[in-house]
């Protein structure tokens, strides 16, 4: 074969639908490729065909301009695909199989992998710790917002779906387990959340919205979504939050209303870098307030899960200090309550089987809780637009007809 149609970034709040070529087992020079990866063969990969592949929030981080990503970089992390082809050294994947694919790229083989740390595998990326599909500075493996992706290491990095008919009528809800899912879970799982928890999630996009669903599945008594989008808050209430809107101010006023108490057990936040101030300065860029927020707001003793992407390099970042991911941060605030912080990518395959069980069993229905849409692959450039435009709702690309 030779076809393969994708969606690249080409600019600032631009993306188009280009043709690129069919993968192969070799990993060719492209934009965002390191240049030691540039011939890595492949011989233990898999050809996905894309049965789904979603837009995410931190793909839209680089179509706002606010990344070093290069010109006419393939998108796409969140990918759910059925194999058609197998490369030499693969055992175990099969012609046929419908898998999803963690967006965290992991050898298997390394010390981290071995550890379950897969989101800072040591031998994918030439440059740092982790890698992933479709972003800047991951080691350029080609994006799966595609008609068909390259998947290395098939054996270790597919989670296949145990009946094709089965995954295929759930497929919506699936195609959540190759990011948001397991990243709202892990937001939650690190800010330890648990039977009778009271939970404060900032920000409601759909992963917020993901690690509000995974906190009700651990057992939390209150789950409180903060955003200043009330579609988003909308949705939000549909599955049984409580929400605050922060264009009226810092969240623990609101909180206090809700709770008698202006704090909670624990803190969630999906919002990331491009972070805006509370209240009257809900208009303008502030990217330490979530983080200060949450620090306010968590009870002393508690937990920080930290899923929302910071960056080391935003050349639309407010001032020097920003442009390399330095925030002002009241450390002093965390230390004097003793809260505990987790940050970084979500290491996938810690939770994606046991978030696939929960979905094939009806305990959990993630796709309608972060309002899921289907949508041609032409139709990428609208979807991004309107997802940056504030739509509540988590756009899922259909290239090869596949979602009803």
């Amino acid at each position: 074969m030779s076809g393969n149609k994708a969606v690249a970034y080409k600019g600032p709040g631009q993306v188009e639908v280009i043709e690129i070529d069919y993968p192969t087992f070799e990993l060719k020079d492209g934009p965002g490729v390191n240049p030691a990866n540039v011939g890595r063969k492949v011989p233990h990969g898999v050809i996905l065909k894309t049965v789904a592949t979603n837009i995410c929030g931190s793909d839209q981080h680089m179509v706002r301009g606010r990344t070093t990503a290069p010109t006419d970089l393939v998108l796409g992390h969140e990918i759910t695909g059925e194999v058609v082809e197998v490369g030499p050294d693969v055992e175990f994947i099969k012609v046929g199989d419908i898998c999803s694919v963690p967006f965290n790229i992991s050898c298997g083989r390394c010390r981290n992998c071995k550890e379950r740390k897969t989101g800072i595998c040591l031998n994918v990326n030439p440059d740092r710790p982790g890698s992933a599909y479709g972003y800047v500075d991951m080691g350029g493996w080609v994006g799966g917002q595609a008609e068909y992706v390259l998947v290395p290491y098939a054996d270790w990095n597919l989670l296949k779906f145990p009946d094709r008919d089965q995954a295929l009528e759930k497929i919506m809800d699936l195609a959540m387990l190759s990011d948001i899912f397991p990243t709202g879970f892990h937001g939650a799982v690190s800010a330890g959340v648990g039977v009778g928890s009271t939970v404060y999630v900032a920000g409601a996009g759909p992963v917020g919205l993901a690690a509000a669903t995974s906190a009700h599945l651990l057992g939390a008594a209150v789950v409180i979504v903060g955003d200043m989008n009330e579609d988003r808050l909308a949705q939000a209430r549909t599955f049984g939050c409580e929400t605050v809107d922060l264009s009226k101010g810092d969240p623990g006023g609101q909180i206090e209303q809700l709770l008698g108490v202006p704090e909670v057990d624990c803190g969630i936040d999906a919002v990331g870098f491009e972070a805006k101030g509370h209240g009257a300065d809900a208009s303008h860029e502030a990217p330490a307030t979530v983080l200060n927020s949450l620090m306010d707001i968590t009870a002393a003793g508690g937990s920080l899960g930290i899923p929302g992407l910071y960056v080391t390099g935003d050349p639309g970042g407010i001032d020097a200090a920003a442009q390399k991911g330095s925030l002002s941060l009241s450390l002093g605030t965390g230390w004097a309550k003793s809260l505990a912080f987790t940050t970084g990518q979500c290491p996938v395959m810690k939770y994606n089987r046991a978030l696939m069980m929960a979905i094939l069993h009806d305990k959990t229905h993630i796709a309608r809780n972060v309002n899921a849409l289907a949508i041609g692959l032409d139709e990428a450039p609208q979807g991004y637009a309107a997802f940056d435009a504030g739509a509540a709702t988590k756009y899922v690309l259909n290239p090869n007809g596949y979602l009803n």
